[in-house]
């Protein structure tokens, strides 16, 4: 059977995470000359060193990897067109999957405690199964077909990996010949333009072919040349691919992809700063340090627990597949954060001592607090990886940190993220910058909704599964949580693979004070004729939810979705409404009138100021992962699921709804918030205007879509407030031009202030007895950044 991972999936999560092993001991070349301190060094870091093979999780993971690479030897069939009979050599991700089980093999030789160490019949095996595919597949004399990754990517660096495990194995004409086929389809010029396929991560992986090639050629230049071409992968952008200022990581310029190209990018990184440190060809670029700062202002916000947040992972959130064994690939948030893990650890080796002991303390809360899948259980991460993870977790002097409460907010890929004590809080949204969502080579074909504001969260020490067990496959498309959609029928793969479609609008992104947020979506339907606009305000310990002017002529429903919660296999969670527990029977469903709050047991409470109609249904859904994704297992699986939602009916004209998420709350809890008519006020919420105030936290916010007044409140043109009046006398006010067009804009706070405390050089204030009016220079080169005004109030 052929591997259900994707193509960049195993290389991460095997050859790639392999990298992230200990770095070779000093001494361990010493008559060596500098080529072969390097390939040594290179091949300690793909099978990893330091590690007690007896021990666990080593022996487990090494017996693992004996028995896999025997079933890969015993159904390895070389003939005209294939070496393995389910993977036809005319398909170029068959190449790439036959190296990889090469690859499997090797290490298995190489590795002690698999059962095969040093066999010689095993290889023979492999270097027959080298030749066949150099003369069948990969040589000189072959031109490119299919994906253009697997001949550029994938298969070199896999073909490299394995050449410098069996170095001393391969005869000088086979090692020639591995090198030959790279140096055709991983030329210098593949690095001559920092453009298509060259960029971001792509650009990472083309210069680690060409470092490890040079190290086992001995060639200089193609070493320099590795070196130099990262270069234009450090500095920040401002559009396209790569890291923003405000921490923000796009592939495909339109696309947020931190937890997936970006983990590629950082592991690859990592895997080259460590090989080539002390050396005469070391990374010295300045600008290397803005790679060292991402790790804390790009991976680490979207880090929860262990696992990588879907909200910045695109196609891979489509990647999974049940285990048939204990070294099938899951795949999830959960393994994507596991490789994240591993790679943070390395790249401390190239960071400051201070770095890197912080980030070992990152890295070790994390792995402590990863209940639902423990990393150093995870069987898909390489032995280096694991290597080096236990290594942070056995070490004494690291003392493992807390995840941190506050906002997020990444106008650079429309992302936000919301951590307040116990839980954590994911906002996907989309604009003419950035995509809905992203399908290709037949991956994540019913993501369609994904950027239509999906609201994710986990607890601290609950639901960390909800999106990981098989959530993808099963939910609802049409119904993700947060989003607000029409049910018109959409085609798989809907827009055109890798057509990245983007909404035409523009006003998308907030404002926040590092601890709350006004955050803001002009909704357009993919395919359809949706229009909404939607607001989310994070708060203390929830996030109100807006959504206004909801309009459509599609001819179908339109809905609102509170909640779409994944109960597992066989949950039965408890859901109160207004106090009358609700029926548990899969298949019941409700229109629940005047409703003001409603519980799910051990999840959380949801709250509809003023009362509402819910709709709420508890359902068994199966699917399968070849529904998402045409690599994936057709295996059934079966979820429940408890959702909530707002139905707006067929054409709704300027329909409008709101309510509370409080994550983790209890029914106590939830009813006494509804019940306290006080502590939230709806101050607007149409096609002008969304806003609320919460006194009791002294938050007035407003997301202004034109020109306008709300209470206290007046923006000259459409723009982002939140007000924030701390009880001491100060207040923050927090302004954004999430249209990035606005040049003079002024906000008027109704509020007598004494002063201006602090405020950028480019606004200007006048504080009268009775109001201050803020007027701001030129945002549209402010990427929609919160501007930040502090006041003494009068």
């Amino acid at each position: 059977m052929s591997t259900p991972w994707s193509r960049r999936s195993f290389l991460l999560r095997s050859t790639g995470a392999a990298l992230l092993g200990t770095t070779a001991q000093a001494g361990t070349a010493c008559a060596a000359d500098a080529y072969d301190t390097l390939r040594l060094r290179w091949r300690d870091m793909v099978l990893g060193t330091g590690f007690d093979p007896a021990g666990a999780p080593f022996a487990e993971k090494l017996a693992l990897l004996g028995t896999q690479a025997t079933g890969f030897r015993s159904t390895m069939a070389p003939v005209s067109g294939s070496l393995w009979p389910d993977l036809p050599l005319t398909a170029s991700s068959s190449i790439t999957t036959s190296y990889y089980r090469l690859s499997t093999m090797a290490q298995a030789y190489a590795q002690p405690g698999t059962g095969l160490t040093g066999a010689t019949a095993l290889l023979t095996d492999i270097k027959a199964g080298l030749d066949h595919l150099h003369a069948q597949a990969y040589n000189p004399s072959k031109s490119p077909f299919g994906n253009w990754w697997d001949f550029q990517i994938g298969s070199p660096q896999t073909l490299l990996d394995i050449s410098t495990i069996l170095y001393d194995q391969l005869s000088a004409t086979q090692l020639a010949n591995h090198l030959a086929a790279v140096d055709r389809f991983v030329p210098d010029s593949t690095v001559a333009q920092y453009t298509g396929t060259s960029t971001g991560a792509n650009r990472v992986d083309l210069c680690r072919s060409l470092a490890v090639r040079g190290v086992l050629g001995r060639n200089a230049a193609k070493i320099a040349l590795a070196r130099d071409a990262l270069s234009p992968v450090f500095p920040l952008v401002t559009s396209g691919d790569g890291f923003y200022a405000d921490g923000s990581f796009v592939q495909h310029t339109h696309l947020s992809y931190t937890g997936s190209y970006g983990a590629v990018l950082l592991g690859g990184l990592a895997g080259l700063f460590s090989l080539l440190s002390g050396s005469a060809w070391a990374v010295t670029d300045p600008d290397r340090q803005l790679v060292l700062d991402a790790v804390e202002k790009s991976f680490a916000p979207f880090l929860y627990n262990g696992l990588m947040m879907d909200a910045v992972s695109g196609r891979s959130t489509s990647r999974g597949n049940p285990r048939t064994n204990t070294y099938g690939f899951q795949g999830g948030d959960h393994g994507r954060g596991h490789g994240v893990l591993a790679s943070i650890a390395l790249l401390g080796t190239a960071a400051s001592a201070a770095e890197n002991q912080r980030w070992r303390g990152l890295v070790k809360g994390w792995t402590q607090r990863d209940y639902y899948s423990p990393v150093l259980t995870d069987t898909d991460l390489s032995v280096a990886a694991l290597a080096r993870i236990k290594a942070v977790q056995d070490d004494g002097a690291v003392t493992a940190i807390a995840e941190p409460t506050g906002h997020g907010l990444f106008p650079g890929m429309d992302r936000a993220v919301h951590r307040r004590p116990g839980w954590a809080a994911s906002i996907s949204m989309a604009s003419k910058r950035m995509g809905l969502y992203e399908t290709g080579n037949g991956e994540n074909l019913r993501g369609w909704h994904a950027g239509a504001g999906m609201l994710q969260w986990w607890g601290n020490t609950y639901a960390n599964g909800q999106y990981t067990d098989a959530f993808w496959p099963t939910v609802d498309p049409y119904r993700l949580p947060g989003t607000t959609v029409s049910k018109k029928a959409l085609a798989d793969a809907e827009g055109g693979a890798w057509g990245l479609p983007r909404p035409d609008v523009n006003w998308v992104g907030g404002a926040t004070d590092g601890e709350y947020a006004a955050l803001g979506q002009f909704i357009r339907g993919l395919s359809s004729t949706l229009y909404a606009k939607k607001s989310w305000f994070c708060l203390a310990d929830s996030v109100v939810c807006l959504a206004g002017s909801v309009r459509s002529t599609d001819g179908t429903a339109v809905e609102t979705v509170v909640e779409n919660r994944n109960l597992g296999a066989a949950g039965s969670h408890a859901l109160t409404v207004n106090g009358a527990a609700q029926p548990t029977a899969l298949g019941w469903s409700a229109t629940l009138t005047g409703t003001t709050w409603a519980q799910i047991a051990g999840h959380g409470g949801y709250v509809f100021p003023g009362g509402a109609t819910v709709r709420a249904l508890r359902e068994a859904r199966t699917g399968s992962w070849r529904d998402i994704n045409t690599g994936g297992a057709t295996d059934p699986v079966t979820r429940r699921y408890l959702t909530l939602w707002f139905d707006h009916g067929v054409d709704p004209v300027d329909a409008a709804c709101s309510y509370v998420l409080m994550p983790g709350a209890t029914a106590a809890a939830t009813a006494a918030r509804a019940a306290d008519g006080g502590w939230l006020t709806l101050l607007a919420n149409d096609n002008a205007r969304q806003a609320i105030a919460v006194p009791s936290l002294g938050v007035t916010a407003v997301n202004f879509w034109f020109a306008g007044t709300v209470g206290t409140l007046t923006a000259s043109a459409p723009a982002c407030v939140l007000v924030r009046e701390h009880g001491d006398g100060t207040a923050t006010l927090c302004v954004s031009d999430p249209m990035r067009m606005q040049n003079g804009l002024t906000v008027t706070w109704n509020r007598p202030v004494a002063s201006v405390v602090s405020k950028p050089a480019t606004v200007t204030s006048a504080a009268t007895g009775s109001a201050l009016t803020l007027t701001f220079g030129d945002l549209t080169g402010k990427a929609g950044a919160t501007q930040k005004i502090r006041v003494a109030l009068g």
